[in-house]
């Protein structure tokens, strides 16, 4: 691509017309349920279980889609359906009695927030929605390393996540209540700190649900995040799944800067599936 294309580029991600048509059509008939402290809940929480669905079903057809289960990472290793209940049942306790008790807190303190006119470039929603994904990565990162490194934040409190060597997607939020509370923390208060426009806030919510998600779910497709991104620079399932086979590595929950860096870093290959 040369000088010309590249300015060209720049200045159609600069455009600020581009999402100004959406944003109005969400701003001017959906601003009530916009407005409320309750819909970035309900957007993550839905957003959550309808992408976990295409994972389960490839989970629950298992060898009679042998074309999915040719991208199975660990062939041998396929969730039960007592762990697949198990998963589930974690996952809508903590949100009968961790998440809704505190959307409901919040409802009750937060007033509704204003909608600004202007929507985003989409220059400033990607920037934005990469920015997040960076500092969310570099937080976690650092709380991952110390619950696995001090043994008591460990058992008291991730050990329930590492319950399976051979992660599937609903093994995603399968989580203790410190560590789901902790990260719906950081992805709340990241936008805020970035000062990014609530659409990119949006964007930004359900793209870290779908990476999330996509890291835990047990298969490599060629269109995985981490096969889009060029140079290794993106984790992706392979490599969470070698954290879950080998938990001394890969601890970034996205990118693979940070584990390169501290030394903690391995490659699928690295790794012998468990039998």
């Amino acid at each position: 691509m040369d000088l010309a294309e590249t300015s060209a580029w720049i200045t159609y991600l600069r455009n600020d017309s581009l999402l100004q048509p959406l944003w109005d059509s969400l701003r001017l008939n959906y601003s009530d349920y916009l407005r409320s402290p309750l819909f970035p809940i309900v957007l993550t929480v839905s957003s959550y279980f309808i992408i976990c669905l295409p994972y389960l079903i490839c989970d629950i057809m298992g060898d009679r889609w042998a074309w999915v289960q040719q991208f199975k990472i660990q062939p041998n290793r396929r969730p039960t359906a007592s762990t697949l209940l198990h998963c589930a049942s974690v996952t809508l306790y903590n949100h009968v009695f961790l998440v809704f008790p505190a959307s409901v807190a919040q409802w009750a303190w937060r007033p509704p927030v204003d909608l600004p006119e202007r929507a985003p470039t989409l220059l400033e929603l990607i920037a934005g929605v990469i920015g997040n994904l960076l500092l969310f990565d570099f937080q976690y990162f650092i709380w991952h390393l110390l619950h696995h490194r001090i043994r008591w934040l460990y058992v008291t409190f991730h050990a329930i996540h590492h319950n399976y060597s051979s992660p599937f997607a609903l093994a995603t939020q399968c989580l203790g209540g410190w560590e789901l509370v902790t990260v719906g923390f950081w992805t709340t208060l990241n936008p805020m700190i970035l000062r990014c426009h609530l659409l990119t806030t949006w964007a930004f919510m359900v793209l870290h649900v779908y990476v999330s998600i996509e890291d835990h779910c047990g298969y490599d497709f060629p269109w995985s995040t981490s096969r889009v991104i060029p140079f290794g620079i993106y984790g992706g399932p392979s490599k969470h799944d070698v954290h879950h086979q080998k938990p001394n590595t890969n601890f970034a929950p996205h990118f693979s800067h940070w584990d390169k860096i501290f030394g903690t870093h391995a490659d699928f290959s690295f790794c012998t599936p468990v039998k």
